[in-house]
């Protein structure tokens, strides 16, 4: 054995010997820290099941009882149906008996654990629950905890009964009921700190209420975590809304004999002669991205289709950061054939609009109202059939409130909202048309007035003050269409295929193009499009 002999220093001073002490205390409190880490260490190693659960409370035999009703499921990679499993939708257990028992899957919404028990919410899209796990002879301790250790946001089966409360509960949409947990387990977790909160994204930002939470997710935050934004109950709501309106101007215009067709995105030339066109390689040329599917939908037209319309991405490559310009968007665009007059299809594109504006407010009260506890949306007025007016009447409008134009100049964006407000104050409507533009701002496509050569044949349709429809009767003569080619200088060559597209004769028509996120931001009062866009694309963002 081999001893080593340590040579004390004496000490000789009274700092030496604080120091001494001082270290002596630190060396005590590190084994105390030493030895309960390890026993708690032990502890774990010793307790942990199967389910992930500690074992504090574990039964004589050293086994949670409730181990194998809660814990990590494995990924699931369809190995196993659990076709035993009858899962209920949270917006239909209202329709559950009491006691019942039922699967439900969700995203833990909130959690909050005191001592033996444990209230989870949990969200379903739109719809949320209470939830309560409490220790019993089925829910252990470690169960509790288990669940209360779950991040927000994960995805969770659970087993329950239906039990109905006597107080409503306010912070759910299923206030008369709650579940009361028997099995419990976790598919997909979160991550415990997340970007945003849902609760604060969701917070309403028309309270006027000085005690309320001023806390506020702001718009590139939402857009960089579009994914956790999407989840809020308004943003729910949106884009069903969205699908909604698409499904409707489909179901209008198919009940009265319209074909759905489908255009090309690639051109080999800009869609309406202009610049702003996104250009793309097409292997050893170039090609663009259609700004429209007017072309196409013209020379289906003169295929004798009749009446067509298309819903499809639309590009414009127009350096806009406003609160209604997006890079890419959503066409809804129409053509119809007509027998003497433009206004057959003005009046038809005008009474879609009404039957889609019905539509929405008959029938999606709840959508609109879940946007409203966010925002502040005011119920959006029409009339039937719509109002429609001429440029000469909201030119003199704008006159006798104050407004400095010229006859045959196009409305700025300023007057086009004054204008709204003021038929709004008239006519009590925030749908409106608006015919016979000056023929020196429209395309050259388009058909003059046959009375008066400084108007044409053309209209926009605005809502809450802002354009959502521009459209016209197409000049449809090759011949007529070169001479107003020629005075708008535009380079014949360009334009050579949809000219020739109307030698083969073709009948008088018309159509318009639509923006659907704009038809539903204005309908809804939002202030800003990127709102009512699910991955919005503008100058400055391309991601996500």
């Amino acid at each position: 054995m081999v001893t080593e002999t340590i040579k004390e220093e004496p000490v000789n001073n009274g700092a030496a010997e604080e120091t001494s002490k001082k270290a002596a205390k630190k060396a005590a409190k590190d084994a105390v820290k030493a030895a309960k880490k390890a026993e708690h260490k032990a502890a774990v190693a010793g307790a942990v099941g199967p389910s992930g659960g500690s074992n504090d409370d574990a039964g004589a035999d050293g086994v949670d009882y409730a181990a194998a009703r809660y814990g990590a499921m494995k990924m699931i990679q369809s190995a196993e149906k659990f076709i035993e499993r009858v899962f209920v939708k949270v917006s239909d257990l209202s329709q559950s008996a009491k006691d019942a028992e039922v699967w439900v899957r969700g995203r833990v919404h909130t959690s909050r654990c005191k001592g033996k028990q444990c209230f989870l919410v949990l969200r379903q899209q739109s719809s949320t629950v209470q939830c309560l796990l409490a220790v019993n002879d089925v829910v252990s301790k470690q169960m509790v905890k288990f669940s209360g250790s779950i991040p927000r946001e994960s995805i969770i089966d659970l087993k329950a009964k239906v039990i109905p409360v006597e107080q409503r509960i306010e912070s759910c949409t299923e206030q008369t009921l709650e579940l009361h947990v028997l099995e419990l387990f976790l598919l997909s977790a979160a991550k415990a700190q997340l970007p945003l909160q849902i609760e604060d994204a969701s917070r309403s930002e028309k309270s006027d209420d000085p005690e309320a939470l001023k806390i506020r997710v702001n718009q590139d935050t939402r857009l960089d975590n579009r994914v956790l934004d999407l989840r809020t109950p308004a943003n729910q709501a949106i884009f069903r809304l969205e699908a909604v309106v698409c499904r409707l101007f489909r179901d209008v215009l198919t009940a009265q004999g319209f074909t759905e067709i489908h255009t090309p995105k690639i051109i080999s030339a800009a869609s309406e002669g202009g610049a702003n066109v996104f250009t793309v390689s097409y292997f050893k040329d170039s090609a663009y991205l259609a700004q429209s599917p007017q072309l196409y939908k013209q020379m289906a037209i003169a295929a004798d289709f009749d009446k067509v319309f298309t819903v499809g991405a639309v590009f414009r490559a127009e350096d806009s950061n406003t609160h209604r310009h997006l890079t890419e968007f959503v066409g809804l665009d129409l053509e119809m054939a007509f027998k003497y007059h433009y206004h057959e299809v003005m009046d038809t594109i005008g009474n879609t609009f009404t039957e889609i504006f019905k539509g929405l407010r008959d029938s999606y009260a709840k959508e609109i109202a879940a946007v409203g506890q966010q925002y502040n949306v005011e119920p959006f007025k029409f009339l039937e059939p719509p109002l429609k007016l001429e440029f000469a009447q909201a030119v003199a409008m704008l006159r006798e409130a104050g407004v400095q134009m010229d006859d045959e100049e196009d409305l700025s964006t300023p007057s086009e909202k004054l204008l709204g407000r003021l038929v709004k104050a008239k006519y009590d409507t925030d749908f409106y048309m608006l015919d016979k533009f000056p023929l020196a701002v429209r395309p050259f496509y388009t058909m003059p007035d046959p009375v008066n050569q400084k108007y044409s044949n053309s209209y926009d349709m605005f809502m809450r003050g802002e354009e959502i429809l521009s459209g016209a009767q197409r000049i449809h003569d090759p011949e007529y269409l070169i001479e107003r080619a020629k005075l708008h200088g535009i380079d014949l060559s360009k334009i050579a295929a949809y000219i020739d597209a109307f030698r083969y004769g073709c009948p008088p028509h018309a159509g318009g193009g639509i923006g659907m996120e704009r038809v539903v931001m204005l309908y809804l009062g939002l202030d800003n499009i990127r709102k009512t866009s699910m991955f919005p694309r503008d100058p400055k963002r391309l991601t996500p």
